[in-house]
């Protein structure tokens, strides 16, 4: 299940936008899981690098989507 949040803290569950093994991180080329949307575009990051800069992007980001738990799921949906 994929959250989403927006910048007013709403979160969304199973929005159609989904990352996959193709998306990289703009900081490392790993797979990304977090997609932030700003006015200049997007970014996307690995689970590492979103949570290294959330804090400095929550403040300009229109959207925060967040994938990182797929990490942790067992692959039994």
């Amino acid at each position: 299940m994929t959250q989403y949040t927006d910048t007013a803290g709403a979160v969304e569950l199973d929005t159609p936008y989904e990352l996959t093994a193709l998306d990289r991180c703009d900081a490392c080329g790993a797979q990304a899981y977090i997609r932030v949307v700003v006015a200049s575009g997007e970014l996307l990051f690995c689970a590492h690098h979103g949570r290294k800069h959330q804090e400095k992007l929550s403040e300009i980001a229109h959207s925060w989507h967040d994938e990182s738990s797929r990490l942790l799921s067992d692959g039994r949906d």
